[in-house]
């Protein structure tokens, strides 16, 4: 990244741009199909339904993840595709990629309700942010997944 300026995006599927898009499903195939050696189908028609959060700088997409309203995928509201690309990792972008997809969730659906499916690796992380699990485990495109919940 040429410069350090970082700007955050919150747009539903209608207001993306096709280039905003492009750069999502991008980074999603970077990391969950590529980096991850996980072959799947990484578009899986939920995006029109989500609102996407982003960090961006010069055009790349640092951070992402997808939120969704309750009763698409949980009766709560959820957040999903959670990613930092691997260049930035070391810049805590993904806690505040987490504030901000909670503050969305409290300020859009007046609840502090939320429901993800965690990768186990990273089940700590989401503790940090009150996530409990719920001690459903599984395994979701041969990767350990678990199911956890905040309050």
């Amino acid at each position: 990244m040429k410069s350090e300026t970082i700007v955050w995006k919150v747009k539903s599927f209608e207001q993306l741009s096709t280039e905003e898009l492009y750069r999502i499903i991008q980074a999603r195939i970077d990391v969950f199909v590529v980096e991850q050696n996980c072959p799947y189908p990484e578009t899986d028609g939920s995006d029109t339904k989500a609102l996407h959060i982003w960090a961006e700088g010069d055009e790349e997409i640092l951070a992402y993840c997808r939120v969704f309203g309750p009763h698409i995928k949980y009766d709560v509201p959820s957040i999903g595709r959670v990613l930092t690309n691997k260049d930035f990792r070391s810049k805590k972008l993904g806690k505040a990629l987490m504030k901000i997809a909670l503050d969305v969730v409290e300020t859009r659906f007046n609840t502090t309700k939320v429901q993800i499916s965690a990768q186990d690796y990273l089940l700590r992380f989401y503790e940090m942010f009150g996530f409990k699990s719920t001690g459903k485990n599984y395994l979701e495109d041969d990767i350990p997944h678990t199911e956890m919940v905040r309050d």
